[in-house]
């Protein structure tokens, strides 16, 4: 069951933005924030995969096409998310929910190809980064109540061998929400709390699948942080 500050972040009518958000995990969130009415814009890189996301969140919305967004964009490039934010804040005026998951997945081990390692950081850590200080400080500026999701992976905790530049990544991203979580909580007259989102068993599909609603409903049915100093 929701508790009072998910029902006040994912209330209808707010907007919320997803990156990676035109398959797997970030559509399968962008369509379950629209059955609550909410206001979403999706952001990728693949222009075919946003326009087929895109129709299929208008069919949820129940052809309200004002209340779906789609940005081609790169999250490695600051300028383009800022763009994404200028865009989602003047179309939806409010931003409750931001979620950072888009992800490079080709990678290798400590002897692999340096672009590989580059374009494997850029997107899965600074990509989460630029979505944190380009949307996230806008977010926390509407003194709202509201949610960052990074989404993260359990290969960023248990290190298996093999793709070390992916699991880097993950652990990053995870030293990263849990440092913005502290500092969320230590600002004062904030209502924004941040969360790392690990799906144990991501099904191999590159589009929505069950597991993944199961995994978004699990987070929404988490407790939540209140007070300064707790664990996220």
């Amino acid at each position: 069951m929701l508790d009072t500050t998910s029902i006040a972040a994912l209330a209808p009518g707010r907007g919320a933005i997803i990156t990676g958000g035109a398959n797997g995990i970030g559509l399968a969130t962008a369509r379950q924030l629209a059955t609550f009415g909410m206001r979403v814009c999706i952001v990728d890189r693949d222009g075919n995969e946003l326009k087929r996301a895109r129709e299929d969140l208008a069919n949820i919305a129940r052809g309200r096409t004002a209340d779906v967004l789609a940005q081609e964009a790169d999250v490695s490039l600051p300028a383009d998310l800022e763009r994404v934010a200028d865009e989602a804040f003047e179309r939806f005026n409010d931003i409750g929910f931001l979620m950072n998951n888009a992800a490079a997945f080709e990678g290798g081990d400590a002897f692999s190809d340096l672009d590989a390692w580059r374009r494997i950081l850029e997107v899965n850590v600074l990509g989460v980064l630029n979505g944190v200080q380009c949307i996230g400080r806008k977010m926390i500026d509407r003194g709202k109540p509201g949610f960052i999701v990074n989404t993260g992976s359990k290969q960023g905790i248990t290190s298996p061998p093999g793709n070390t530049a992916y699991n880097v990544s993950k652990s990053a991203v995870k030293a990263l929400t849990e440092g913005l979580a502290h500092t969320l909580r230590n600002l004062s007259n904030c209502h924004i709390s941040a969360h790392l989102l690990i799906v144990e068993n991501r099904p191999a599909l590159s589009r929505w699948h069950p597991d993944y609603k199961e995994a978004f409903d699990a987070f929404m049915e988490a407790p939540r942080p209140r007070t300064k100093g707790q664990a996220i």
